[in-house]
């Protein structure tokens, strides 16, 4: 298993192809849904985070079970492709409907459309990304050649995140403003489509690899005994808690760059600066990998996280007409986004493999589910709460003008409250045990138990 032949560039390809979609979807719900349904549907900004953080607390809780649920599936197909098929009609008719609230039957208000409609969006999503995620874990048990394989994937994330901004932006042209339905309209039909190829090409290119021992039933025993594995694997709850505090810190400026960029410095060309943020972290994704492979991966990640966070520590001193500073401060920044997607991907890989050698069975599923579990919450709650305390500090839904309450809370928001989880995830990696040479020995035994 460990010895086969590297793993071709068609199939790597078609493994990314989902995650450039899915980012489609997840960037037009984050950054597009909340502005249009506030400004121009009505939707009061508490129930709007109530129904984000209540629909994604639903979903995270549904992860762990589908990754059970995948890892112990058997059919003729593999144990994570069926469900990456089943959700995609429930994943593509709801992002369909949440972008067309004109759809709606007369009798339902545009809140219980975008709640009912969150739900299956978020629970369609974990059928597919978590099964989706759980694959690429085991495509390679070759500790740099796994790095490569998932920066690809999480490179096409952060493509797909930079189309996301940059298509609706050319459909609003020269209005400037993306949060529309006219453009919204215009991507419904069109990413759910897209999605579909991708998901189906994956399916049909990408093949699960073969030679491992996988759980075979569900008990709640077994589950008990999933829990306490998950618990004694120390580099992964240090990996997960620097992950979810960097997590947390980053839903926010995701969340409120809208809000931050037109109420803060004036302007509503804050789809440029996140066309800019994207465009340079994928560029110098391959830098990343390059450094990844000459030293360890959590010290390469502790460096992009550095990067990242003293260029925005800036962004909070900036005010009315500060365009340029924070264009620099963003591109800065941007630098180290890749590695800071990437590498701990790579480094779950690993913790997964100790897993295996501690209690001999491959349980990507539900250590993928547990890790989407803790990295939804924590982006649920930076939406959950930013928006009702913008809310209660007396947000004004489309003024062109706030209170200086609401500014400074911005500011805090979007870029105090980040650095400081930055900072604290920081420390949290340095507590991080698996290096190269750690992980060939991981490996090494695994073999020898199985011959």
């Amino acid at each position: 298993m460990d010895s086969a032949q590297p793993i071709g560039i068609r199939e790597q390809l078609a493994y990314a192809l989902p995650a450039l979609v899915l980012a489609l979807l997840g960037i037009t719900f984050y950054v597009y849904l909340p502005k249009f349904y506030v400004d121009s549907i009505g939707v009061d900004l508490s129930v709007l985070g109530f129904i984000i953080i209540s629909s994604r607390i639903f979903d995270a809780l549904s992860d762990p079970l589908i990754g059970a649920l995948s890892d112990r599936t058997r059919s003729r197909f593999g144990r994570r492709r069926p469900w990456m098929l089943g959700a995609l009609l429930p994943l593509g008719a709801s992002f369909f409907l949440l972008l067309r609230p004109d759809l709606a039957p007369s009798w339902c208000s545009a809140e219980v459309w975008l709640g009912i409609l969150s739900f299956i969006f978020f629970l369609s999503w974990t059928m597919v990304s978590i099964p989706y995620e759980a694959l690429g874990t085991a495509l390679s048990f070759v500790y740099d050649e796994r790095t490569k394989i998932l920066a690809l994937r999480d490179g096409a994330l952060v493509l797909g995140t930079l189309l996301a901004v940059v298509i609706p932006q050319a459909i609003a042209g020269r209005t400037g403003d993306a949060a529309t339905a006219h453009v919204l309209t215009s991507l419904a039909v069109a990413y759910p489509l897209l999605t579909c190829v991708a998901i189906v090409l994956c399916i049909w290119l990408v093949h699960e690899r073969s030679g491992v021992d996988t759980p075979k039933e569900i008990s709640l025993a077994e589950t008990a005994k999933a829990l306490r594995s998950v618990v004694s694997n120390r580099p992964f709850l240090v990996l997960l808690t620097a992950y979810v505090i960097a997590g947390f810190g980053a839903a926010l400026p995701a969340t409120l760059i809208a809000f931050y960029v037109e109420q803060v410095l004036g302007s509503k060309a804050w789809g440029q600066f996140l066309v800019l943020y994207f465009l340079i972290g994928f560029l110098v994704l391959p830098g990343w990998v390059w450094l990844a492979r000459r030293i360890e991966k959590h010290q390469t990640w502790l460096i992009a996280m550095i990067v990242n966070t003293g260029a925005f520590i800036g962004v909070f001193f900036l005010g009315p007409g500060q365009l340029t500073a924070y264009g620099v401060l963003v591109a800065i920044s941007s630098l180290g986004y890749g590695a800071t997607l990437a590498l701990p991907s790579s480094m779950q890989a690993d913790v997964i493999d100790l897993d295996e050698l501690q209690n001999g069975t491959r349980r990507e599923g539900q250590f993928v589910g547990i890790w989407s579990v803790a990295k939804k919450l924590a982006a649920a709650l930076g939406a959950g709460i930013a928006f009702p305390i913008l809310d209660q500090l007396g947000y004004v839904p489309g003024a062109t003008s706030q209170s200086p309450e609401v500014i400074t809370a911005l500011r805090w928001l979007y870029a105090g409250v980040p650095c400081v989880c930055n900072i604290i995830a920081i420390l949290v990696v340095t507590r991080y045990s698996i290096t190269r040479v750690r992980h060939a020995q991981i490996r090494a035994q695994i073999l020898a138990r199985s011959n």
